[in-house]
């Protein structure tokens, strides 16, 4: 399919959400010196960039999600977090509930979601001085702002007209079964690299080898990892173009607010006009968590733009290897077959 070159005018509001919600988000954890600012960064970015429209089922999802989440966190880290033997097989079973949502249809938003918070939450929780019910608690307030957020930008740039609704593909049981096992055990297994290699400030590795997963067989991901580098990389040379910019005035907010509103806005058009999750909304994730986590008037990001790049390329390529063995073991057995195979 022949990716479009030109804007609609649903195309352009959706632009000014997404540009508007991000750059409002760091606006605000900034303003107010939040901690966990990837949390209200991110979290915006993610539910205007996954939906092209808001009504009250997506927010019930999000938010729901948002308080499941915490009370996993909570019980996991809470009750067994020094017995990491335990926590292994809990975090599969909650990664594999997500998945298998996903591979319903239904609730593909609660639990693409719900994937991604878990394994931000689960990466900040597992820091020996993480105080967990300010991690929770940040995530919540993150998770309403960002309905706030969202319900702003609609209201603000409305669709000049009714979207279709997507169509939710059929699959079959088995692979459904595929999907959802595959999803949840390389989710795991970033879990276990990420903890035992200790790489506590690869925040947007891990969430990389999450997002990469999202379309949930071979042949999707092996796309999806070379699109999520490249949109990493673009999304580093954007930050680095800005902190560039901004020289030593990093600490100026309403500055770096005009300056990451326009970055925001030119992937967000990216993103759009490829209509999936490309190059573009790799490049608004990273962004969001480069200048969300880690930019601070103490703090530039050029270092941690450096660091990310590489990171997030190792944990896509450590990703794709293990999701190819695994795509091919699953389908030696006739009730894990993916309808792709045959």
């Amino acid at each position: 399919m022949k990716r479009r070159t030109a804007l609609t005018e649903n195309d352009l509001r959706q632009c000014l959400r997404l540009a508007g919600g991000g750059t409002l988000g760091l606006f605000l954890c900034k303003l107010m010196g939040w901690d966990y600012g990837a949390f209200f960064c991110v979290y915006p970015m993610l539910l205007l960039g996954l939906t092209p429209s808001i009504n009250a089922h997506v927010v019930r999802q999000f938010l729901s999600q948002a308080v499941v989440v915490s009370v996993e966190v909570l019980v996991i880290y809470g009750l067994f977090g020094d017995r990491p033997q335990l926590i292994v097989p809990l975090v599969f079973l909650a990664f594999l509930w997500r998945f298998r949502l996903m591979a319903q249809g239904p609730m593909l938003m609660f639990g693409a979601l719900g994937s991604v918070f878990l394994s931000m939450q689960l990466h900040f929780a597992s820091y020996p001085d993480t105080h967990l019910y300010d991690l929770v608690a940040s995530n919540l307030v993150a998770a309403v702002v960002t309905v706030l957020i969202a319900w702003l930008m609609f209201w603000l740039f409305p669709d000049a007209e009714p979207r279709p609704s997507r169509p939710i593909p059929a699959k079959d049981l088995p692979s459904q079964r595929h999907e959802a096992v595959l999803g949840a055990s390389i989710a795991t297994l970033s879990f276990i690299l990420f903890q035992s290699f200790d790489l506590r400030d690869s925040l947007s590795a891990q969430v990389a080898s999450i997002l990469v997963l999202f379309p949930m067989h071979w042949n999707g991901i092996r796309f999806a990892g070379r699109i999520r580098a490249l949109g990493t990389l673009l999304g580093c040379a954007i930050g680095l173009l800005l902190q560039l910019v901004l020289y030593s005035h990093y600490d100026v907010l309403p500055l770096v607010t005009l300056m990451y509103w326009t970055a925001a806005f030119c992937c967000a058009r990216l993103h759009v006009l490829e209509g999936a999750q490309g190059v573009g909304f790799g490049a608004l994730t990273t962004l969001a968590i480069v200048f969300g986590q880690y930019l601070t008037p103490q703090h530039d990001v050029v270092y941690s733009i450096a660091y990310r790049l590489s990171s997030v390329c190792v944990a896509v390529f450590v990703t794709l290897v293990a999701v190819f063995v695994l795509h091919h073991l699953l389908n030696r057995f006739a009730a894990f077959r993916h309808a792709s195979h045959a």
